[in-house]
């Protein structure tokens, strides 16, 4: 059995790069697809081939189903990475390459229309046996059924986008007077984000943990996961912080959360890297929220606990490989915690585009970093601001805290204004460095209307 000769990578920035490297590693010939403003950026230099595929504005671009797989067809890729965001949980995308002849390195198409409406795959699961938080059974057709339903099971409420992701298509409602103009609002925020206004609803928990578990699964029914992300240091529902091991987890938790993450990727008969994504009450109660059917920005932290490369075997199980890992050989080493580098202003946290006037990353003893930025090279202001990812890996939290707080004072971005300084903040707090944070920490240090 052989790996691709030549693979296509439908995305941009540090996961094309990503993609592309691990391409290199395994003898496979790399395509880039690049939008009109990014002839200069880093994907399309280390790649072995690039084809421009559009305008800047990604619907005629990164989303632009037709011109990507005339991409692919006209350089003959034999298979399709979609990274991150765009078209990577798009079952209609993984089903036209599946059309086309071209492979498509994730799950089928029919696992990714299971995973991506959350209010169905949560009923699903439900069914399992498989804790979720309580709510709608499915989309909420009416004001009269959500405010029986929010009746049932108290005030305050989440209304989220039955197709939604990356935090978007949410509205927290705290009061029964407020929820008409919500969920019309929800539903019109997710017709316009995702192309369907269907929304459910859900118990809100303001105080919780969102710990998230890495599964790799094979065509032949092998499925493991990976151990535990803590991804709880998030800001309006978007991750900033990821670190494994969680400091509230015990070998018992993350054998019990880890169990009910194969079963729920069994359930949806995946394949694949994908994520099982819970919440954890202040009791270890654990919830299921969501699937994600994709890799994760944050894949590399369980890389350095595990040692094993995660793009490497989504690309082997689209191949056809057997998984090489049995349950019981998975073993975590240390501790890992990824900074996620954004372009944008650390205290109002919006986006701060630019030219990089000098880039300079930290090195040294535990530290990764996975960027495609540059010195000289311009942030657009069309995409996610995200520019880089600060991985650290220690004997220990304690150790692990100390690499990236070296790390963060070594890195330098001139030019643009970065979160660097925000996570700064975050990894001198006493209470992070102790582990005693929920998803409301953010908040509690930078506060939404602080300017």
């Amino acid at each position: 059995m052989k790996l691709f000769r030549k693979m296509l990578i439908a995305n941009r920035g540090e996961i094309a790069v990503r993609v592309i490297r691990a391409c290199k590693e395994l003898d496979i010939k790399t395509v880039a697809i690049f939008s009109d403003i990014e002839r200069e950026s880093l994907h399309v230099r280390f790649a072995d081939e690039a084809v421009c595929i559009g305008p800047a504005d990604s619907k005629y671009s990164y989303l632009n189903i037709p011109a990507i797989l005339s991409a692919a067809e006209l350089t003959d890729s034999e298979a399709i990475h979609p990274g991150y965001g765009f078209l990577s949980e798009n079952p209609q995308f993984a089903e036209a390459c599946a059309t086309a002849g071209i492979t498509f390195i994730g799950p089928s198409s029919e696992s990714i229309g299971i995973g991506g409406d959350k209010a169905k795959v949560k009923q699903l699961l439900k069914k399992q046996g498989i804790p979720v938080i309580p709510g709608s059974d499915g989309p909420v057709e009416s004001e009269g059924m959500a405010m029986k339903i929010a009746k049932r099971i108290g005030f305050p409420i989440i209304i989220k986008a039955s197709s939604g992701g990356g935090g978007r298509g949410m509205r927290i409602v705290n009061r029964k007077q407020d929820l008409p103009q919500a969920l019309q609002m929800a539903q019109g925020e997710a017709l316009t984000l995702f192309g369907s206004s269907e929304a459910y609803i859900e118990k809100y928990l303001p105080s919780i943990r969102h710990i998230e578990i890495q599964i790799l699964a094979d065509d032949r029914g092998n499925v493991i996961h990976l151990g535990e992300r803590d991804c709880t240091i998030q800001r309006r529902h978007q991750k900033l912080i990821e670190e494994s091991p969680s400091p509230v987890a015990t070998a018992k938790f993350r054998k019990k959360i880890g169990e009910l993450a194969v079963r729920a990727a069994r359930a949806i008969r995946y394949k694949n890297a994908g994520t099982i994504e819970f919440v954890v009450d202040h009791k270890q109660n654990v919830y299921f929220i969501e699937v994600n059917t994709r890799i994760q920005v944050e894949h590399p932290v369980t890389e350095e606990l595990t040692g094993i490369d995660i793009v490497k075997e989504q690309l082997k199980i689209a191949a056809g490989y057997p998984l090489p890992y049995k349950q019981s050989q998975i073993e975590l080493s240390g501790h890992a915690i990824e900074c996620r580098i954004n372009a944008e202003d650390p205290e109002k946290f919006v986006p701060f585009p630019g030219r990089i006037a000098f880039f300079l990353p930290p090195g040294g003893y535990g530290v990764r970093v996975d960027t495609a930025a540059y010195t000289g090279w311009t942030v657009p202001p069309h995409y996610d601001p995200m520019i880089a990812k600060l991985i650290v890996h220690g004997e220990d939290r304690e150790d692990a805290i100390a690499i990236m707080r070296r790390a963060l004072d070594e890195f330098i971005i001139e030019g643009i204004k970065t979160n660097i300084p925000f996570h700064k903040k975050v990894f001198s707090h006493p209470d992070f460095i102790k582990g005693y944070f929920n998803t409301n920490f953010v908040d509690k240090i930078n506060p939404p209307n602080e300017k």
